[in-house]
């Protein structure tokens, strides 16, 4: 066991407490995959729901946080430009809602 923990470099309790952030992370990150494909079966196309850029958001940050802590340059670098893209469709989507016209029912 202390072989394994050594491997993942796993010295201490932080060390235990940030690898399982880690991995909740990559799980929220692999959610939005597991959502946009139930959505579009659901609707029978090829759908990207706003739930898909929320949980690529959140799996984004925590997921930078995680390679901050561990020093991971290409986590940070991939992580951080992804959610800057992440972000601009989630406002995209606000801003599309917005101007939608409301429409017209036939009395």
């Amino acid at each position: 066991m202390n072989d394994l923990l050594a491997y993942f470099k796993i010295h201490d309790t932080a060390d235990l407490i940030w690898l399982g952030l880690g991995v909740v992370a990559q799980l929220m990150f692999s959610l939005r995959f597991i959502i946009q494909w139930l959505v579009s079966e659901k609707q029978k196309r090829s759908v990207i729901p706003a739930a898909f850029w929320w949980f690529s958001v959140i799996g984004g940050i925590m997921l930078l946080a995680y390679g901050i802590h561990r020093g991971e340059p290409i986590i940070m670098l991939g992580q951080g430009l992804g959610i800057v893209v992440y972000i601009r469709n989630l406002m995209l989507l606000h801003q599309g809602r917005k101007t939608d016209l409301p429409s017209e029912t036939k009395s």
